[in-house]
């Protein structure tokens, strides 16, 4: 699903953002285009917002123009469920026509019109949540909707590179994630594993919604098929250090991938609300490059290390595992920021995952 010419492309970004903070370029911009949803899941409560919130057609197109991206910047749209925007159509059409670096993610519970809008409109990648079998799907999702996910893989089998979206939460389990491994190698697709974590914009932050140190597995119960797709088998190891406060790596993502919420508002991260700024009042280019951004760049980039969330650490273990391969450990602390992997805080990458 991602090639090095992907990565070599994001680290020259990094590198450009950390130098010239005032003239950054986004790497991903994931779009969350509306708070419309037609799943009832435990685990999130987008669907029950009210007043229901669009990003503006008009808007993703200032967005697109902006001077922060670019041709390579991977843009992303989600929800809610996208094509339950009340403009998907116009957005998929501009997008197809002048920015095909895009990603489209979606529950799949309206499969024809998902199918009928992979074939025309082309997406670079399809991402599809799947987080059990079908009497998993529906006690975790609220709806009857296994059937059609399927549906959906067998008809874009071959048409567009797929990713099956697990989120391990407190609602499913291993045997779970085995079973959607099983239906991803039936058919052909990527499998991309997430944890649950408790974000404010999907209303999950109250005690009554479980929190993240509520998945107590051990390293050594990670299914073994977990090391078939890649970028997931450390992702879920390097949790349990993480969860017990044994870890720690710095955030290197902030300063090139963002999210959009559907008021336009930006908030740092995925996983906290300090906004950075509104496009209703400000440009993406002001909010991204303005003093009080970089200021609050500065003080997270090292200073958090409060999330378990994919679309930011995965990159972070990427960053650190790689440079470890090629000098010492101290060293890549200097460079990137102070880490450790284990309550042994000598261990490097290698040390704590092994085969």
């Amino acid at each position: 699903m991602y090639k090095i010419s992907d990565y070599i492309k994001r680290g020259t970004k990094m590198v450009n953002n950390n130098i010239t903070p005032k003239n950054k370029k986004l790497s991903t911009v994931m779009l969350y285009a509306t708070d419309r949803c037609d799943s009832k899941c435990n685990h999130c409560f987008i669907w029950a917002k009210s007043p229901k919130q669009h990003l503006s057609f008009a808007k993703i197109k200032e967005i697109l123009e902006s001077k922060v991206v670019d041709k390579d910047t991977v843009i992303g749209l989600e929800g809610g469920e996208f094509l339950l925007h009340p403009e998907s159509d116009e957005i998929l059409t501009y997008l197809s026509a002048n920015h095909p670096k895009y990603d489209l993610l979606s529950n799949a519970l309206r499969p024809d019109k998902l199918i009928e809008a992979v074939k025309k409109y082309k997406p670079m990648r399809l991402f599809i949540s799947l987080d059990g079998d079908k009497e998993a799907y529906k006690g975790l999702r609220g709806v009857d909707g296994y059937d059609k996910v399927i549906k959906v893989m067998k008809e874009l089998q071959g048409v567009v590179p797929m990713s099956m979206m697990f989120t391990l939460t407190p609602f499913n389990n291993f045997e779970d994630l085995k079973h959607v491994a099983a239906v991803c190698k039936t058919y052909g697709a990527d499998m991309r594993i997430g944890i649950y974590n408790t974000m404010e914009f999907f209303d999950t932050k109250s005690e009554e919604h479980h929190t993240q140190n509520s998945l107590d597995y051990t390293i050594d119960e990670i299914p073994e098929v977990v090391k078939d797709f890649e970028e997931n088998y450390d992702f879920m190891a390097l949790y349990t250090h993480f969860r017990d406060g044994n870890l720690k790596l710095s955030c290197n993502s902030i300063k090139d991938s963002i999210v959009i919420y559907p008021n336009g508002d930006i908030p740092i991260c995925q996983n906290k609300q300090l906004i950075l700024g509104n496009l209703n009042k400000e440009t993406l280019e002001e909010i991204i490059n303005k003093p009080s951004t970089i200021k609050i760049h500065d003080e997270h980039k090292n200073g958090c290390n409060g999330c378990w969330i994919n679309f930011h650490r995965k990159y972070d273990i990427i960053l650190y595992r790689n440079l470890e391969k090629v000098m010492p450990k101290k060293a890549v602390s200097k460079i990137l920021g102070e880490h450790y992997w284990s309550a042994d805080k000598t261990h490097k990458y290698k040390d704590v995952i092994k085969g």
